[in-house]
């Protein structure tokens, strides 16, 4: 199996730690490794430097071919523009069928949090042992615990088989980011799962669905891959820029027949680390007896349940705080209550109106 590195996206609710020169890929908010070194770790030893690929675009590709030097320049697919994932996980699979079209692919978001690696490469190998046997498309679903409105949700029926503690499921179909109402609804229910973000498929696999449920991608893929063979970059941007600008989710998994998409739920502490909020969750285990999770050098009085990033040569001192996000950088400083740093996307909407695009 081919694993593709999703690497191109911004990350921008959490500005100002992730931004265009430093995508949250490229910051180190759980470890002291980047994200996305982070993301290829866990693989372990099923990822080599013939299976392993990265996806990103021309913005950042120089950022992490620096970062990750050891990687073959021929294992990078850099799109000409961010176009959202869509198009983006379209163009990594045509990229893969010039040499191994029906090569089981997965494709791997670069910004996620994973507790239990061992759990997630027996997924891994069960999901290539999936696609290969039965040639059905593989999405992952997790076990929801709140009604959230910025994530997909996945309808599932009765589980398929379970084998050493993996459970695969039909696949029902799914709905893209509902109303808060409706996000209640599905979790209540019992049978809808949030959607984990990860497809694996064959690449000919990828590019038959695209021309039959996405035009708007699909109509452009033979011209894609003409431009790829012959290196003609120009016409690859220009093939590019007229792909119709959508996630993967509407342009194909909401149209697709079920039966020929299986789920499998995850049970290894997935987490999609969007928001400072989502982070905190996260690190709760990192916190101190106060509830706070410091990143940097911070001494605080009568603060509780806070996260702070500072830089290491820079001290920040709280006193009478709680529930507070704390994010100072060289460029920019991030003041904000805990539940609303979601709304921190906000804030690069309003300085991208203002021409402020020096702390972008």
């Amino acid at each position: 199996m081919n694993f593709v590195i999703l690497a191109g996206g911004g990350g921008s609710r959490l500005w100002p730690m992730s931004r265009n020169v430093s995508p949250k890929q490229l910051t180190r908010l759980v470890s002291d490794a980047t994200m996305l070194e982070d993301t290829i770790n866990r693989l372990g030893d099923l990822a080599t430097l013939d299976n392993l690929y990265i996806s990103t675009n021309t913005a950042f590709a120089p950022l992490i071919k620096e970062l990750l030097p050891h990687i073959p320049a021929d294992h990078y697919i850099i799109e000409p523009e961010r176009r959202d994932n869509g198009p983006a996980m379209a163009f990594a699979a045509t990229w893969l069928s010039q040499n191994q079209p029906d090569e089981p692919m997965i494709l791997l978001p670069s910004d996620h949090h994973i507790k239990d690696e061992e759990m997630f490469r027996e997924v891994l190998i069960a999901t290539d042992q999936l696609v290969r046997t039965e040639g059905v498309m593989v999405n992952y679903g997790i076990t929801p615990t709140y009604p959230n409105i910025n994530l997909g949700y996945l309808k599932v029926s009765k589980e398929t088989h379970e084998k050493d503690g993996i459970h695969i499921h039909k696949f029902e179909g799914q709905k893209e980011k509902p109303d808060y109402k409706t996000a209640k609804k599905f979790v209540g229910s019992g049978n809808y799962l949030w959607n984990g973000g990860y497809f694996t498929w064959t690449p000919r696999k990828f590019m038959e669905a695209y021309k039959a449920f996405a035009p708007g991608i699909g109509e452009h893929l033979d011209a894609l891959l003409e431009a790829i063979k012959t290196k003609d970059n120009i016409k690859l941007a220009e093939v590019y820029g007229k792909m119709e600008k959508i996630s993967i989710d509407y342009a194909l998994i909401e149209k697709m027949d079920p039966a020929n998409v299986r789920t499998i739920r995850c049970d290894f502490g997935w987490a999609d680390l969007g928001s400072w909020d989502m982070l905190y969750d996260q690190l709760g285990h990192q916190a101190d007896e106060a509830g706070n999770i410091a990143k940097g050098k911070w001494h605080g009085i009568d603060t509780t349940n806070t996260v702070i990033y500072a830089p290491k040569d820079k001290l920040v001192a709280t006193i009478g705080l709680s529930d507070m996000v704390i994010i100072d950088t060289p460029h920019a400083l991030l003041v904000t209550p805990m539940g609303r740093a979601p709304e921190v996307k906000k804030i690069v909407e309003l300085l991208k109106e203002r021409n402020e695009d020096a702390y972008l």
